[in-house]
């Protein structure tokens, strides 16, 4: 590429790391370059003092620091000298070697010590204090540091930037540079790889170009599995060509021979449905069509000799003086007939009085029954809403960590050991962990499912609730009877008269639910910082880390979840001598604060006082209770249990004083705060403000105008999501 080649390069001896953020690799060095020394700026996770590095850029000016060297690339060679290869293991650059661990090797070994580490590490071992285990780990350690420094450097030939790199490495492994050479467009395919226009620009600087054909087809996948992140499990063919024509300046009719071709050869799926051509991603498509082969067996074979469990239930009514409304009655009685149910409703409709009911009939005929959720909160209320332990899905299927995805013990040969599931906030769950939960349902299991289908749909691909539902082939309870305790409530009556599109009033002078009129961004922004940490607690008595949430529409804006929680932690958490911190390239985390994270993370280690596990997943909030630089970790307390973090994991962590309201679904707070004002079009619905309304359970406050509130409540039009799952259900279902 014509403007990589006129990037400079500069070669020298880092002297100095000034600055690293772990999470990303951001990095400022001083570089010796013999003549001269200059300060560097770039993505550099494995640069440490006294390597030898090659660094791409160009020189910038900074109003504060100076001169400085930005570069796109920066490669550390391997050491090749005795007295390099004792600063590189002192550094830290490995595991468990320190500086006296790096004096020892060097001493023993001398010159061979290059050919120790590499070929025979059991050699270390004898070192005192070396065992035979953490002698091998050592020369792991060492073979792939070797390995992805080499890579990284050969890589930097194609232009690749230090994070690409990386990237390469990371999903193509020792081959990545083959792989790059050949094929660039391989890049943009990766679920989480780089964007198809980078991809165009590494292609044009390598010296034989890929095909025309090779590029559409990159550009074809990229545009399917881009729609992913907006929900859809597949795109109608009709929609492709506007897009690609735009990406790839090509005809309609090379593009759809292109499409053709590649569903020919099984790199996409082409299916007709209901006369129309469908696109998928081949896992998305078996994934769906996996969901809907399970559920027409479980339809097929529901449970021998069906009962009569009213007598039950009339002995239950009469010995807890509780009485059961009728639609509530008829799910209890399916969910023992049919052996498949959806039990759906808005709150105060008595879901969870109904899913009790289940249970006790359940444990009545002796069935081992498991409870779970798709995120620890989900898990966590429904533990406490049945007093049964309850356990996130990925939990229940005894997940593991493979190459950097998911796989389930607990899977169609390894079946769960149970002879009824319950699962809860079904609205959540996405078409890929559905898939792998009733795959792993034994035959004869029954599978009860408890979700509102009025809030948001999963963040991930797919609308499971909505197309389970709109199939008309599963049983379906939904309770709509308000309970006269609940009509007491304000926050359980406007829940109902949003979803049902009615205004509701905005002048309530005492209660559980309020709106605050603010007609400016800022002015929403002091009134929710002073509801957070004065008004609310005083007269509630509400503490604001444990019983007060912000929700927010969106990330972005004065009212969006970065600036609200930068403004919120600097009002109840503000540094003080007596306070740790550690500081990301973006965020600043702080001993006290109010954490949530971000992504399932199934290696990180938790204990508690009863307990010990791995994994904390999207949506756990916690606090961080310790921070120790010196030592490089983090303790975050997630609801009584303690996990380790090193300072890297802090890239999945977001300060949590607010949070959108789509990483609220599945957790419930005794108060919610909520600015309503400038909120975007695409976030101005219905079903946003009605799920953040149902998070409260004590009290709500809107913050904002009126004309904000009604306008969200009269869109009812909800986000398109293009997926397959009814027609699959329906198809050759006799």
């Amino acid at each position: 590429m014509e403007e990589f080649e006129t990037k400079i390069k500069l070669k020298g001896i880092v002297t100095e790391i000034i600055y690293r953020n772990d999470a990303n690799g951001y990095t400022v060095f001083t570089l010796d370059m013999g003549e001269e020394e200059i300060t560097v700026v770039c993505t550099a996770p494995d640069v440490r003092e006294h390597d030898t590095v090659e660094a791409i850029g160009d020189y910038t000016y900074h109003s504060v620091y100076g001169r400085q060297f930005k570069a796109d690339s920066c490669y550390a060679s391997m050491p090749k000298t005795v007295d390099d290869l004792y600063h590189f293991l002192s550094s830290g650059a490995i595991y468990g070697v320190g500086e006296a661990t790096a004096r020892a090797i060097v001493e023993r070994f001398k010159d061979s010590s290059f050919d120790i580490l590499e070929n025979y590490p059991e050699r270390l071992s004898e070192i005192k204090g070396i065992s035979p285990a953490k002698a091998k780990k050592i020369g792991e350690e060492y073979k792939r540091q070797f390995t992805v420094r080499s890579m990284l450097i050969s890589l930097s030939g194609f232009g690749l930037t230090t994070r690409e790199s990386l990237l390469a490495f990371e999903l193509f492994g020792a081959s990545a540079k083959e792989m790059v050479e050949s094929d660039p467009y391989a890049l943009c395919e990766a679920e989480n790889g780089i964007s198809f226009e980078r991809a165009e620009q590494i292609a044009s600087a390598l010296p034989v170009l890929p095909s025309d054909e090779r590029r559409i087809e990159a550009g074809v996948i990229h545009i399917i599995r881009h729609n992913l992140n907006n929900g859809h499990t597949c795109i109608p063919l009709e929609k492709m060509f506007t897009p690609a024509k735009s990406l790839l300046s090509e005809s309609r009719e090379k593009i759809e021979e292109i499409i053709y071709s590649l569903a020919e050869n099984k790199r996409i799926v082409l299916k007709t449905i209901n006369g129309k051509e469908f696109l998928f991603i081949p896992e998305v498509y078996h994934a769906e069509a996996g969901i809907a082969r399970r559920i027409q067996v479980l339809l097929k074979y529901p449970p021998e000799d069906p009962e009569n469990v009213n007598a039950f239930i009339d002995k239950f009514e009469k010995n807890t003086g509780f009485e059961f409304a009728q639609l509530q009655r008829k799910a209890i009685e399916t969910a023992v007939n049919k052996g498949i149910l959806i039990l759906t409703g808005g709150p105060g409709t008595g879901k969870t009085t109904t899913l009790n009911g289940i249970i006790k009939v359940f444990e009545n005929k002796n069935l081992d029954i498991a409870l779970c959720a798709p995120t620890g909160r989900a898990a966590q209320r429904m533990t406490e809403a049945t007093g049964r332990n309850a356990m996130t899905i990925h939990r229940l299927l005894e997940v593991e960590w493979r190459d950097e995805k998911p796989y389930f013990k607990r899977n169609l040969r390894n079946p769960l050991e149970c002879q009824a599931v319950i699962v809860d906030e079904m609205s959540m769950v996405d078409v890929f962990v559905f898939n792998s939960l009733v795959e792993a349902l034994p035959f004869g299991c029954r599978l009860i499912m408890v979700g509102d289908s009025d809030q948001l749909p999963s963040v991930s691909a797919g609308n499971v609730l909505h197309d389970l539902i709109a199939s008309g082939l599963l049983p379906v309870v939904e309770l709509k009877e308000i309970f006269r305790q609940s009509r007491k409530s304000n926050i359980v009556m406007n829940a109902h008269f949003i979803v049902n599109g009615e205004h509701i009033k905005t002048d309530y002078k005492d209660g559980d639910f309020f709106v605050l009129h603010k007609n400016f961004p800022l002015d929403a922004v002091r009134t929710v910082n002073d509801l957070y940490i004065r008004r609310v607690p005083e007269s509630y008595g509400f503490d604001p880390l444990t019983q007060i949430q912000v929700l927010c529409p969106s990330k972005k804006g004065d009212v969006g979840t970065y600036n609200l929680n930068k403004v919120l932690q600097n009002s109840i958490n503000p540094p003080s001598g007596g306070k740790a911190e550690v500081k990301t390239e973006y965020k600043i985390f702080r001993e006290g604060d109010k954490v949530m994270q971000i992504k399932n993370n199934y290696d990180i280690r938790w204990e508690s006082k009863h307990n010990e596990g791995d994994g904390v997943y999207n949506g756990d909030i916690g606090f961080i209770e310790k921070i120790d630089n010196r030592n490089g970790y983090v303790i975050i307390d997630f609801s009584g249990r303690r996990a380790t973090y090193s300072k890297e994991q802090l890239a999945e962590l977001e300060h949590a004083f607010a949070v959108t309201v789509h990483k609220s679904q599945g957790s419930e707070f005794d108060a919610v705060i909520m600015p309503v004002i400038s909120v975007s079009e695409k976030l101005c619905y219905r079903n946003l403000l009605y799920t953040a309304v149902t998070r409260a359970k004590k009290l709500m406050i809107l913050v904002g105008t009126d004309g904000t509130v009604m306008k969200m409540i009269d869109n009812g039009k909800t986000l398109l999501r293009y997926s397959a799952l009814k027609d699959f259900l329906l198809d050759n279902y006799e």
